[in-house]
């Protein structure tokens, strides 16, 4: 199975989905407009009489409107108050903003997908408004290999995926996952060694370095929920290649919980070169092609339960005609017909 994630734009323009951020922004706009409308007022006093009134009645117009729509926005930060997720969309109220690989991004749904690699059918899908994918792939997963019914698989998933909580847990259900590893290294991007150029050794639960030291367990700590270890070596004061290690005086290495099943998987990966290509192949089309059925628009109905039966019906109907092109119409028939 290929997983990925794909942005759908929901019923919700980008004008009525508001975050602290933009309503501050909007607030602070309509303020400097009223200040604006004051100094022009002033201005129009110094114009003839009838153009003064004519002016001055425009801009009390403007200012009246411009007051009400502060009020609005006062009263949505109010309800945003009192929202977890810090957003609040007014058409959809499901709907959230989400990045994109454009920069304005987009209001909408994060479609879910587990596409099986041989015939590209649709074998497992989820509609969330969650904009990342980190914590979606032992979920996506377990519900492709339900639907499979197979005591084995296989999943190959994007750097969106990386995470080492959901890959252990791929692991323990019997699932072999392929995750590519984000390359996120400071280090590495100044020049200097990485992480990967320091072996661990499982047996005495050690770090080996570049230049041949030992870097111990010291000390372990939880971040963000998480068990993280720390490594260091007391040699790095004397190390004859520190300038290429670490600017500090110690080079400290951590090491998550599951760092054992990524560690495993890289080396899976290693081994089988050609694992994102066959995902870019095999999940990508569908989406475009969904996208291309559903139009600019995509989603026509609102709520995250009308939407999942939307998205839904259209995973039908696109493996169905996926069916259609593999064995046929009437081969097809006889099978639902049976």
């Amino acid at each position: 199975m290929a997983i990925d994630g794909s942005k759908f734009k929901a019923v919700n323009a980008h004008d009525r989905n508001f975050t602290r951020g933009k309503l501050e922004k909007r607030i602070q706009e309509i303020d400097r407009s009223i200040e604006r409308y004051l100094t022009a007022m002033d201005t129009a006093d110094r114009q003839p009489a009838d153009i003064a009134e004519a002016r001055t009645t425009r801009l009390k117009e403007k200012m009246a409107t411009m007051k009400v729509r502060l009020e609005q926005l006062k009263e949505i930060k109010a309800q945003l108050d009192q929202v977890p997720s810090g957003q609040i969309s007014l058409t959809d109220p499901d709907a959230r903003a989400m990045a994109t690989s454009t920069s304005r991004g987009l209001v909408g749904y994060n479609v879910q997908t587990a596409v099986d690699t041989q015939h590209h059918l649709i074998v497992a899908h989820e509609v969330t408004n969650t904009g990342s994918d980190r914590g979606q792939l032992a979920k996506m997963a377990k519900q492709a290999k339900v639907a499979m019914v197979a005591s084995d698989l296989q999943v190959i998933a994007d750097r969106g995926y990386f995470n080492g909580e959901e890959i252990h847990a791929c692991e323990e259900t019997g699932i072999t996952p392929f995750v590519s590893k984000p390359m996120t290294s400071s280090a590495k991007a100044d020049g200097r060694f990485d992480k990967e150029d320091f072996i661990f050794e499982p047996e005495t639960d050690e770090y080996r370095c570049p230049a041949g030291s030992r870097l111990t367990k010291r000390f372990t700590s939880i971040e963000r929920g998480a068990l993280i270890h720390r490594y260091s070596s007391s040699d790095c004061p004397r190390c004859s290649i520190k300038d290429k290690c670490t600017p500090s005086p110690y080079r400290r290495i951590s090491r998550g919980e599951h760092e054992s099943s990524l560690d495993a998987m890289q080396k899976r990966l290693d081994k089988k070169p050609d694992a994102m290509r066959i995902r870019r192949q095999t999940v990508e089309h569908p989406f475009g092609t969904l996208k291309d059925w559903m139009g600019a628009t995509h989603f026509l109905t609102r709520t995250l339960e009308r939407v999942s039966t939307e998205m839904s019906l259209h995973v039908l109907a696109y493996n169905m005609k996926r069916v259609m092109k593999i064995i046929g119409i009437k081969e097809l028939m006889v099978a639902i017909q049976a």
